[in-house]
């Protein structure tokens, strides 16, 4: 494993030209980052609306929900194995390389963990079943996307690599994680013989109430004999026909499915299910594995809302439903 996770450092370093951050493909004014289609901020004022609105508009979710947890079906593969793990925690082995992306193993998605969205399933794999972690992608820092007790665990305990969006990896060193390269839209690393590329999606970013979109937001493209495609989080845009063109058709994409009401508050920055087939359709992906629902309750639409919405737009566009895979948390897929 040491050997591994070697040649994977020497190619990260050697692959990742630095970008001054005065001149970069994603929008930037010097300070914060923006959209290929640029969308208003909301206001503190318009989440205090939301929350009162919500409070007899939003649907309840069970406080817990009766879920397994599963063994790696392989600790290594050649070929593509895709396992959703929670939420947008997703397990990709392909290339003899384990990637992880978003992992997210804490309680609850808040910057405390007595307060906020809390977890109603476990982790479809458990931490200690999680095989040998080499590289993490981070698709932007929103809590419920970078973890960082999780991510302090995965560096304690397999010291991969960790690769998200510009201005992040200062973050990552000021609280311990030396091992990060961040990325601009479309710039890529290489380990092995899988290249990874930062790709656009139509989000924003914010750890607090003062610092909102000054770290990158995107996604992954990661391709070598197979093309897998990971949203992260995101609202629909014109970037997943971008994408597509630039780098191809996925075999797989990892689309958004929830968190999603009310509309006039999310749409700008997240996926409704019908959207996410949209965009599945943008990408002329071969196949899509839903993500992002089922977790925390983050929004107003009900736990079992986005599946049966989705399964009902793919009735109404006379879709193929074995191209559109809802995934057992912790199970597997191949390609």
């Amino acid at each position: 494993m040491k050997k591994l996770s070697a040649l994977i450092f020497t190619v990260l370093l050697s692959s990742c030209v630095s970008q001054p951050y005065t001149k970069t493909n994603a929008p930037f004014d010097g300070v914060k980052f923006d959209n290929i289609e640029p969308f208003d901020d909301k206001s503190i004022f318009d989440l205090l609306s939301w929350k009162i609105k919500a409070i007899s508009e939003s649907t309840p979710w069970p406080d817990e929900i009766d879920s397994k947890q599963f063994k790696p079906s392989s600790q290594r593969s050649v070929k593509p194995l895709i396992t959703v793990i929670s939420h947008a925690s997703v397990l990709i082995q392909i290339d003899n390389l384990n990637i992880l992306t978003d992992p997210h193993y804490s309680l609850r998605a808040s910057p405390v963990q007595f307060a906020g969205p809390k977890r109603v399933v476990k982790p479809g794999i458990a931490f200690d079943d999680l095989p040998s972690i080499d590289i993490v992608l981070i698709s932007h820092n929103h809590y419920d996307h970078l973890d960082l007790d999780t991510l302090k665990r995965l560096n304690d305990r397999d010291a991969p690599k960790f690769v998200a969006g510009l201005k992040t990896k200062s973050f990552l060193e000021e609280n311990g994680i030396e091992a990060a390269v961040d990325l601009d839209w479309w710039q890529n690393i290489t380990a092995n013989n899988t290249k990874i590329t930062f790709v656009p999606s139509q989000h924003w970013s914010a750890r607090g109430l003062f610092d909102k979109r000054e770290m990158l937001w995107g996604g992954f493209y990661i391709e070598n004999n197979y093309k897998i495609y990971f949203a992260g989080d995101t609202g629909y845009g014109k970037f997943f026909k971008k994408i597509k063109e630039k780098l191809g058709a996925p075999d797989l994409s990892l689309i958004p499915i929830g968190a999603y009401e009310p509309r006039w508050f999310m749409k700008d920055a997240h996926l409704n299910p019908k959207e996410s087939l949209q965009a599945f359709r943008d990408l002329e992906s071969k196949k899509m594995i839903g993500i992002h629902f089922g977790t925390f309750k983050l929004t107003d639409e009900g736990y079992n809302d986005p599946i049966e919405t989705l399964n009902e737009e793919i009735k109404k566009l006379n879709m193929d439903p074995l191209k559109v895979i809802i995934p057992t948390f912790g199970k597997p897929h191949s390609i």
